[in-house]
């Protein structure tokens, strides 16, 4: 059962996705589930730090990225989801290729919302796994 509560599909999300910071990394948005949304980053010049593996804080903003997208289409009519808090643990490093993010709901309430980031690599090996607390605010 799907948890959107909004007509949303691929192409309106990655254009929303313009001239904003999601561009700029070359974050897309490739998959629409019923519990959640998916997305990529490549690893290259504009999200490596200086030692050539992928940044912590790319990592962090490709989860809170998706999170609060997904956060926003779950949310009721007539409110919209902000960030309250955000956790990661980095647990491998990354030096080339596309990063997969996957947020999936954890919990969906009247107040706050909480989403599971879990993002991989190429060899579908885990590289960053991401917790982000929504606050649910009326429009």
């Amino acid at each position: 059962m799907s948890i959107w509560k909004r007509d949303i599909n691929l192409d309106v999300l990655n254009k929303g996705l313009k001239n904003t910071l999601c561009e700029h990394l070359g974050m897309i948005v490739t998959h629409i589930h019923d519990d959640g949304v998916t997305g990529t980053m490549p690893v290259d010049t504009r999200t490596v730090q200086p030692m050539g593996l992928l940044h912590g804080g790319a990592s962090v903003a490709l989860a809170e990225s998706l999170g609060s997208m997904a956060a926003n289409i779950a949310a009721e009519p007539g409110y919209y989801c902000v960030g309250l808090d955000i956790n990661a643990n980095h647990v491998r490093a990354a030096r080339s290729g596309l990063v997969t993010g996957r947020a999936k709901a954890t919990h969906i309430g009247r107040t706050t919302q909480v989403w599971e980031i879990i993002i991989k690599d190429e060899q579908d090996k885990l590289v960053c796994i991401s917790r982000l607390t929504m606050a649910v605010v009326k429009a």
